[in-house]
């Protein structure tokens, strides 16, 4: 039965939201998959949407698939950039990859207005700032 199954719990990774400039000077987000782990990981599938309302009518973004292959121990890969526009939706990445040849997944919502200067952190690795969701 379903419940009988308990799926492995994700630890050490994280997807962080980081404003950086890019080559004409111009403020861009980007977003990052950071392995905390002293582990790599491989097969790494992330599913990216946004979802919720705007101006009372509910809107959902296109659905992006990226796969990053392998992301080394105590490190990072960019995953996609990511529109200022969408930051008042919920920003949902979807997670998959294989441990230790043991499949892994997990889901990370960065919810409609939390992606600010106030809520910036250190991103590990990275050394900027953004935010991060362990």
């Amino acid at each position: 039965m379903k419940k009988d199954i308990t799926p492995p719990e994700v630890k050490d990774i994280a997807v962080a939201v980081v404003q950086e400039q890019n080559d004409l000077a111009e403020t861009i987000w980007n977003v990052y998959l950071i392995n905390l782990k002293s582990n790599s990981i491989e097969g790494v599938l992330v599913s990216s949407m946004g979802y919720g309302s705007f101006n009372d009518e509910e809107v959902k973004t296109s659905t992006l698939r990226h796969f990053l292959d392998e992301v080394a121990a105590k490190d990072f890969k960019k995953i996609e950039p990511i529109m200022e526009a969408v930051f008042g939706l919920n920003n949902e990445f979807w997670v998959s990859f294989y441990e230790n040849k043991v499949m892994y997944d997990k889901k990370y919502i960065f919810l409609p207005e939390t992606i600010k200067e106030e809520n910036f952190v250190l991103i590990p690795y990275l050394n900027k700032k953004g935010v991060m969701i362990k």
